[in-house]
């Protein structure tokens, strides 16, 4: 019998279910993927058992309950100033997942290529290639991990037809500042091109960092999909609520393609999102304070190990280099760790086609409780991590 479509050839399963499964299998501390220890504000919970409990389980409507849909034209224009059209200018997706799918899906045709910031999200290559586009990476280099300007324009030929931008950038922690996202606005003017902007992260800042959504940049709202999710926003990362904003002719594309996905999302848990978008801002600032510290803890903890750290300016995520440990690469030392030391972490090479700028590093998230980044810390402190 035949074996998997063509389509997953050369995709290899996420790195993610493979870590995860380690750290359940040998009772590891899991510092790999990206999900909060606790869970965000009882009241919004609380929001969501109303919904259950008051009959809120049918089909929501395809593009998200009117009420979602207004609360997010609001956060948009309330922190950024965007004015969009809860009707025509906003679908609710499955997490921010599925509006990177649907946005690809519906906006990439066969041999369109997606210019896309190396190391990516695994779901982009996945769904740049079921689109049938083909990406051409854009890497944020070491030690810094700033965008090279002159490396996006010459990424960029007649067959581009989207640029695919993440900031805050996951995994690097890097937030583009002003500079970068005019030089993206500027290419993107010029050469005609549409942008997918991957913003889940955009309240986990530090620093004082500021995140500027490309959208609010002169001529860029008219040809820009933002993407988001309440996962990131309020720790609740299992409910799979994210949403898309931008102007009426790509979110139609978008929605084109979420109908025949997942047709409609989370139903009961739509209006405890948008209590939230509406009543609990203050939640994602104060979560923003408490990562900052812990980010603080571990890089402390990290930068100890004699591997090189990159402190990260948002995300739930740091990055070390492995190298001067002598493993042969980052998966390497990823599958050995649980044994050595007790903890999971997430190898990173499998997010760049550049492999030798991605081969020995390891990403690790401090989106967990303070006590069990520190069980975590001194668990590898006190282990052999030599090759």
């Amino acid at each position: 019998m035949a074996g998997h479509a063509r389509r997953l050839d050369g995709i290899p399963p996420t790195i993610f279910t493979e870590m995860s499964a380690l750290a359940l299998s040998t009772g590891a501390i899991n510092l790999g993927q990206g999900f909060p220890d606790v869970d965000g504000p009882a009241a919004v919970v609380e929001q969501a058992v109303d919904a259950l409990r008051a009959g809120r389980n049918q089909y929501a409507p395809g593009p998200g309950i009117p009420e979602l849909r207004a609360a997010i034209a609001r956060h948009q224009y309330r922190h950024y100033g965007v004015t969009v059209d809860p009707a025509r200018e906003v679908v609710v997706t499955t997490g921010a997942t599925e509006g990177i799918a649907a946005a690809l899906l519906g906006l990439v045709d066969p041999g369109d290529e997606v210019v896309v910031l190396e190391p990516y999200y695994d779901s982009y290559l996945a769904m740049i290639a079921f689109a049938g586009g083909v990406r051409r990476p854009v890497t944020l280099r070491a030690p810094e991990y700033r965008l090279d300007v002159d490396a996006l324009r010459a990424a960029v030929n007649d067959r581009t037809r989207v640029l695919l931008i993440n900031t805050p950038h996951n995994p690097t922690g890097t937030v583009l500042d002003r500079t970068e996202l005019q030089a993206i606005a500027d290419l993107a003017i010029e050469r005609d091109l549409v942008v997918i902007t991957d913003e889940v992260y955009e309240h986990l800042v530090f620093d004082g960092a500021e995140h500027l959504p490309l959208a609010t940049l002169p001529g860029m709202f008219e040809r820009t999909v933002t993407l988001s999710s309440a996962g990131k926003m309020f720790s609740f990362t299992g409910w799979k609520i994210g949403w898309a904003t931008g102007p009426a002719h790509l979110i139609e594309a978008v929605l084109g393609a979420k109908q025949w996905l997942t047709f409609t999302s989370g139903s009961a848990l739509q209006p405890a999102v948008a209590h939230a978008l509406d009543h609990e801002a203050g939640f994602y600032d104060e979560l923003a304070v408490t990562l900052q510290e812990r980010r603080d803890l571990l890089c402390t903890g990290l930068a100890s190990l004699d591997v090189d750290v990159r402190v990260p300016q948002g995300t739930y995520f740091a990055l070390t280099d492995v190298r001067r440990l002598g493993w042969a690469d980052g998966r390497e030392f990823c599958l050995a760790l649980p044994e050595r030391a007790g903890v999971v972490a997430i190898p990173v090479q499998g997010f760049y086609d550049d492999q030798q700028a991605g081969q020995h590093l390891v990403r690790w998230a401090f989106c967990k409780e303070p006590e069990v980044i520190a069980a975590g810390l001194a668990q590898l402190q006190a282990a052999d991590l030599r090759a």
